[in-house]
Order: C-alpha cells, then sequence, then structure tokens
C-alpha cells in the first residue's frame, strides 16, 4: 500500500518593479496540504487589507475543519471551502462598510487542499492555478474577468486579451459584495506534477509557454519559484507577484 506523498510547498511574492506596497497575500501549510493566495485591490493600503483578511480567515477556518475531519472526501472538502470563503467574504465586506478608508475594497482569491493524489481548486476573480505534468502546462482555472468573458462570446480572440489594457477588470472578487461565488474543481495528480498557484502578476507578464520552460528545468521548487519571479520582473514587473508551488515526488521519492 502506498503511503501518501509529502507534497512539497513553496510560496514566494515580491512586490514588483512599479508598486510602492505589495498587495498580494499568501500562506502555505504543508502540514495541512493547504495553500491560499490572494490578490488584494483598493485605495491606500485598503488591498493589503482584504488580501490579509482573506488569507488569514480561510487558513484558519480549513485548518480547523481539516484538523476535526481526517477522513472527509473531496466533497467534504469543498463545502468546508465553500464556508470559508463566505466567512471571509462577509467578513471583508463588513470591514469595507465600516471603514470608510477601506471602501470598495476587494480581493481574489485562488487555493487548494491536496490530499492523497489529487486537489480541490477553489478560486474567485483571475488569480490562477495550473497543473504542469510531462511538460505540459495546463491552466485549471477560468479567469472571471471581463476580458474572458468577452473571449467566451467571440469579441475578442486570446491574443487581443492578451495585448489589451483591460485585464485587471474582475467581474467577481471577495468582499466586494456581501456574497460570491467560489469556483472549484477537483484534479488528479500524478508523481512528478506541479501545481502552480499565482496572482496575475505573473501571467499578465510571462506566456504560459515561458512559465513551462522554467518548470521543466530539473532544480529544487524553490528555485523554479524564484525563477518565475525572477522573470515577470524582467519584463517589466508592472504587478505585484506571488506564487506556490506544490510538488508531488516523482516515483523515486514515494514510499511503497
Amino acid at each position: 500500500m502506498r503511503v501518501a506523498p509529502a507534497y512539497r510547498f513553496v510560496a514566494l511574492t515580491d512586490v514588483g518593479r512599479q508598486r510602492a506596497n505589495n498587495e498580494d497575500a499568501v500562506l502555505v501549510d504543508p502540514d495541512h496540504g493547504l495553500a491560499v493566495l490572494a490578490d488584494g485591490m483598493g485605495g491606500y493600503n485598503a488591498g493589503e487589507v482584504a488580501s490579509a483578511l482573506a488569507v488569514d480567515l480561510i487558513a484558519a477556518g480549513m485548518v480547523r475543519w481539516l484538523d476535526q475531519a481526517e477522513g472527509g472526501g473531496a466533497r467534504d472538502v469543498r463545502r468546508a471551502m465553500e464556508i470559508c470563503v463566505d466567512d471571509a467574504n462577509q467578513a471583508i465586506f463588513e470591514a469595507a462598510h465600516a471603514n470608510a478608508a477601506y471602501l470598495g475594497m476587494g480581493t481574489t482569491l485562488v487555493m487548494a487542499v491536496v490530499r492523497g493524489d489529487g486537489a480541490v481548486i477553489g478560486h474567485v476573480g483571475d488569480s490562477r492555478a495550473y497543473r504542469w505534468r510531462a511538460g505540459q502546462l495546463v491552466q485549471l482555472t477560468r479567469d472571471h474577468s471581463l476580458l474572458q468573458e468577452q473571449i467566451d462570446i467571440g469579441l475578442i480572440t486570446p491574443a487581443e486579451a492578451a495585448a489589451s489594457g483591460n485585464r485587471n477588470l474582475v467581474t467577481r472578487a471577495l468582499g466586494v459584495e456581501d456574497t460570491v461565488l467560489l469556483e472549484l474543481r477537483e484534479v488528479s495528480l500524478a508523481p512528478g506534477d506541479v501545481l502552480l498557484l499565482c496572482s496575475d502578476g505573473l501571467n499578465d507578464m510571462v506566456t504560459d509557454g515561458d512559465i513551462a520552460a522554467v518548470l521543466a528545468v530539473p532544480a529544487p521548487l524553490h528555485a523554479k519559484a524564484q525563477r518565475l519571479l525572477d522573470e515577470a520582473n524582467a519584463r517589466g514587473g508592472r504587478d505585484n507577484v506571488s506564487v506556490v508551488l506544490i510538488g508531488m515526488p516523482d516515483l523515486s521519492e514515494i514510499t511503497h
């Protein structure tokens, strides 16, 4: 019987080259197989407040649930993620309306819970999750953005979207309304796979092909994560950039 693989986690964040402060927030908890990444928005430091609230509240809620539900399946994980995101959304929404400096703040979100040979991915907004497997990078999430909606109905092409100045107009975010819909997906993971969670500061600056090229290089996960940040900054670093890499050991590292 195969022992559950010991996933490796790396999380890095950088202010970028053009911003004065970092409105991204990221947290990983390898012991619970949990990763949460948020990209805040709002005036002054409101974006930082929204993303920090999201990450802290969601992580705390998920850790409590995971500690109490050792045998829960993917369906239970999905429900726990929905509840934790609802609670965080309400807290951000209430904070935004209780303090004039925070009015209009919100945050995108992408999160993952890995267990056994699979993961549950949740997202709101345009922060993304990818899976790298055997030389191929596949986007697991679909942006909740104006550009994606225009692509879906055929108004613009993906190439036109990539050149658009409206890339950051999201159609869904935590804290903007009193309810939010978390989009969920279950994915399988195989030995050698890498999950990538990122804020749009990465994929706006670095193409999927170039992200895949970085992940393909034999190197420790931390080195790959740092290279992704360096690539985003080398190409202009217009936004804060955050990445989480979650690696499943290859066959030689898994205990049988």
